[in-house]
């Protein structure tokens, strides 16, 4: 009995173990849940510093709503908008867009764009240079572009010194730098560059009148700009006050033509060197009068005194002193300041000087003779320098070649 009872004890304790072993490994694959989820890292509370960057960091972009730019009326200045064969149009218009620089205002002028007495369109050989002029707000920045685009148009020296060394000679007399003699699209043409604050400061007040003479006669506008169109204006309005202050009371319209273009080659020093057809003037009238009257006729008839039906070649003036006395007041102020040195009881014509003077002033004789006096004397510097800066602006070996051909159209009108 008692072996039997001591192998049933043997028995159940691996038994009881099993049991326990069972039950523990039971309870603790079943309750995994119960397990504490673990703890998150310590973090430290230490208050962020700024990063320091060797860049600024770029304002925030604002918005700002500029207000609109006036535009003119769509009739203003349409006497400007002389008509040129289509083929010429698109030949202009070509030449230009293949400028990168930007260029606010353009204008192409001469005998390569109206005709003139003297040139034959069918001969090939007689066939004259494209003449252009472009107006730009900084000359610097537009040189640069143009020097990496088209480096052959100025001379090595220019090239070497950069568009700085450009923009300050340009600077030197009427402000004008030219390149001559250079092939875009296969036509060989002419340009000059200024800067629009330039150009209507000239146009305005006859400073230099270089570009202002240039302007009074027919030109075709190939990029457009309102300031310039304005100031444009009142160039071709003071041009015929001018005028009409040195012609008499009835002359035929070709004299009013012809002394208007005469303004800016009256001091020109090519005029009475070898270097110019002396009768430039007179050629460019007689082929290009349906022009010269739409670009002045509605100017010259809106004036006080004035009668120009459009049916007729003759002009009727007011030439009373107080007809004369109303345009002495709104003359350049250049031409006015060089007249009231000419009359020492008027130290400084202005607007404020009162009626009595102008009226003196307007029934002196002379006056015709000193208005071309000071007209000649504002034309004669500015020119001549400009003569003397295009052998820099051109080169050497350019300048000889553009000084051939003027002689050549001087032998030519002296003949």
């Amino acid at each position: 009995m008692l072996s039997i009872t001591r192998s049933s004890r043997a028995v159940s304790r691996p038994v009881l173990l099993v049991v326990r072993t069972l039950a523990t490994e039971s309870v603790h694959s079943s309750a995994p849940d119960d397990i504490p989820p673990p703890l998150p890292p310590k973090t430290l509370n230490k208050p962020s510093r700024p990063r320091i960057s060797p860049y600024p960091r770029p304002r925030p972009a604002v918005f700002y709503k500029h207000p609109a730019i006036p535009t003119l009326p769509s009739t203003f200045g349409r006497n400007q908008l002389l008509p040129v064969a289509d083929s010429t149009r698109a030949l202009l218009e070509s030449i230009v867009s293949q400028f990168d620089a930007p260029i606010r205002y353009a204008f192409a002028y001469g005998s390569g764009v109206f005709d003139q007495d003297g040139y034959d369109p069918l001969k090939e050989d007689d066939k004259p240079m494209l003449d252009f002029m472009f107006a730009v707000t900084h000359s610097a920045h537009f040189h640069s572009i143009n020097m990496q685009q088209h480096p052959h148009h100025y001379p090595l020296h220019a090239r070497l010194l950069g568009s700085s060394y450009v923009s300050r000679l340009e600077e030197i007399g009427p402000g004008v730098w030219f390149n001559p003699y250079v092939l875009v699209g296969g036509v060989r043409i002419k340009y000059g560059i200024t800067t629009v604050d330039n150009l209507c400061s000239d146009l305005l007040n006859w400073k230099s009148l270089y570009l202002a003479g240039r302007m009074h006669k027919p030109l075709r506008i190939i990029k457009d700009d309102a300031r310039v169109r304005l100031t444009q204006q009142v160039n071709l309005t003071s041009a015929v006050r001018a005028a009409l202050l040195t012609l008499p009371h009835e002359f035929p319209e070709t004299a009013l033509f012809e002394r208007i273009a005469g303004i800016s080659y009256n001091g020109d020093p090519r005029m009475w060197l070898p270097a110019e057809n002396r009768g430039k003037v007179v050629n460019i009238v007689r082929k290009q009068g349906p022009q010269f009257k739409e670009l002045y006729h509605r100017l010259a008839v809106g004036l006080p005194g004035v009668q120009w039906p459009a049916t007729e070649t003759m002009v009727r003036q007011d030439t009373s002193p107080t007809a004369r006395a109303a345009h002495l007041r709104k003359l350049p102020w250049n031409l006015l300041k060089g007249v009231s040195e000419r009359y020492p009881r008027i130290s400084e014509l202005s607007a404020n000087v009162d009626d009595a003077s102008w009226l003196e002033l307007a029934r002196d004789e002379r006056l015709p003779q000193t208005l071309t006096e000071e007209m000649r004397k504002i034309v004669q510097y500015p020119a001549a320098v400009q003569s003397v800066k295009g052998i820099a602006s051109a080169g050497l070996g350019k300048s000889v070649k553009y000084s051939v051909a003027k002689v050549s159209k001087w032998w030519t009108g002296s003949r």
